[in-house]
């Protein structure tokens, strides 16, 4: 299952952290979300304790969305060693996302 990011845990969860994150923020009533959020869920189980996959509920968790600029969802960040190094916004595939991961690995 993947990470569950918060306002509360983000900062030491996945900008204090070592390594790569892979952040989705999403919501509920999201269709496209729906589309992403299996291979969210897949690719963490894949990559394991290796890199840190989660989603952020845009809804439940205001501060974080605000302070990335996220205004459409899905919204996908990926931060290595603390630093948003890429974004992606909008549906993507399993293969396109499993390319940008090990790019950062």
């Amino acid at each position: 299952m993947a990470f569950e990011f918060t306002d509360q845990n983000f900062q030491s969860a996945a900008l204090q952290s070592s390594g790569v994150s892979v952040v989705d923020f999403w919501a509920e009533w999201c269709g496209p979300c729906r589309l992403v959020s299996p291979i969210i869920d897949e690719l963490s189980k894949e990559y394991g304790e290796n890199v840190t996959i989660g989603k952020l509920n845009v809804d439940n968790n205001p501060q974080v969305s605000m302070q990335f600029g996220v205004r459409s969802i899905p919204t996908i960040l990926f931060i290595k060693n603390g630093e948003v190094v890429d974004k992606h916004v909008g549906t993507t595939t399993k293969a396109s996302l499993k390319q940008k991961i090990d790019s950062l690995l």
